[in-house]
């Protein structure tokens, strides 16, 4: 059974939704150990979030901790339109140099970036199939749609 960190943007209400769903799937997946999402840390709690240089810090560094920590990245790559979100391409970046394996989740039909989606270890269009993703086995499925 794997941990796993969940990067992705939850900044609109389509994203909280997007994330929330990805959320459960990994409740329901058997091969899932545990995962850690950020948009559930209590460091995103409107009471603990002023926005402070140490805020910041503190976040930065209890994020990049559970990303050491975990085995598997799950990255939610929409955002807007053919845009990554920053902080998750930091996230994905970061992963790949320390050879996490990256799962990639594109439910839009749009290109992606090279530099995402080459260090892309599995590709889904589907919230769907991380339900059953065997995270233990870590089948492949690179991108093969438009990149730019």
């Amino acid at each position: 059974m794997k941990n796993i960190y969940l990067a992705g943007p939850f900044f609109s209400d389509e994203q909280i939704d997007r994330v929330s769903k990805v959320e459960s799937a990994l409740r329901e997946n058997p091969t899932v150990n545990q995962f850690f999402s950020p948009r559930l840390s209590d460091e995103n709690d409107d009471n603990i979030n002023d926005g402070s240089p140490q805020w910041a810090k503190g976040v930065f560094n209890h994020d990049v901790e559970e990303i050491d920590r975990a085995d598997v990245i799950v990255a939610v790559t929409d955002f807007i339109h053919e845009n990554v979100d920053s902080g998750t391409a930091f996230e994905i970046g970061y992963a790949y140099h320390a050879n996490k394996p990256l799962i990639l989740l594109q439910e839009l039909d749009e290109n992606l970036n090279l530099m995402v989606s080459q260090a892309g270890h599995y590709y889904t269009k589907s919230i769907e199939e991380l339900k059953t993703y065997n995270f233990d086995e870590l089948p492949a499925n690179k991108f093969t749609g438009k990149s730019f």
